[in-house]
């Protein structure tokens, strides 16, 4: 409930956006030429991040993910708290997986306008650790609604068990949403496998993000479960990473527990 007594808004706003810790791609070939970029802090991260956290208030609750922690490549800046603060919004956590010595620590980060009631750190299941879910849950029962944040692997096989996972996970949860940068398509073996074992729907019209400069496969991904609806999906025009942020504003159903400011 709002200060004034009103009910929280029954629609919301979603973003996930795959940062790549601030640096910017444009081509392939920047990822040989501009490599010093992933371990050496730079203005224009910071520039790259300024932009996004003009455009974070627009939305309720944001995912991010390849955010840092806090290390070299960062200027040992949280970006998540970073992207927060500047951004003016209320609530952020995160989730660092993969420290790399202290040249790269890379994160799931949760910025959001709701206070969750829980927020909760899961790491996935890979033949190489470091990858993770972040779960919050808002509202106070059965109804509420669980947003969990996930950056999976490159290899399919390690997909389909964090995938596994994951849908052993959300179907405890009635309203749930995934959203994040699952590295495969909607209609790949791994996705079809969760649809099968949760109640998380596939995507109506998936929306291609990767690459950011000439998108045509659709790898990050925001699903819900069937009693959300989907009112619209988009990504945003600007290109913070070598993805593009995908973003969706979503119906909640009538009788589930609504985020609480």
């Amino acid at each position: 409930m709002t200060r004034a007594g009103s009910p929280v808004k029954q629609r919301l706003r979603l973003l996930s956006c795959n940062v790549l810790a601030g640096a910017s791609v444009q081509r392939y070939r920047q990822y040989v030429t501009r490599s010093i970029n992933a371990v050496l802090p730079a203005r224009s991260k910071l520039d790259n991040l300024d932009r996004l956290a003009e455009l974070l208030p627009q939305f309720d609750v944001i995912g991010l993910q390849e955010v840092d922690a806090g290390s070299l490549r960062s200027g040992f800046l949280n970006q998540t708290r970073y992207l927060a603060e500047t951004s003016g919004m209320p609530f952020w956590s995160h989730q660092p997986n993969r420290p790399v010595a202290q040249l790269s620590h890379t994160a799931n980060g949760l910025i959001c306008r709701f206070e969750p009631r829980a927020v909760i750190d899961y790491p996935l299941p890979s033949r190489i650790p470091g990858r993770g879910a972040l779960l919050a849950r808002f509202g106070d029962d059965a109804n509420g609604l669980a947003v969990m944040i996930a950056h999976l692997s490159l290899s399919a096989q390690a997909r389909t068990k964090q995938l596994g996972f994951i849908a052993e996970v959300l179907q405890d949860h009635p309203h749930a949403v995934l959203m994040g940068d699952l590295n495969t398509d909607a209609h790949s073996k791994e996705m079809r496998h969760l649809f099968a074992r949760c109640n998380l729907q596939p995507p109506a019209h998936p929306v291609p993000t990767f690459p950011s400069w000439k998108p045509r496969r659709a790898l990050d991904h925001i699903l819900v479960s069937a009693e959300i609806h989907v009112e619209k999906v988009w990504t945003l025009p600007q290109a913070f990473s070598d993805h593009l942020a995908l973003a969706a504003e979503i119906q909640l159903p009538s009788h589930s527990a609504r985020p609480h400011r």
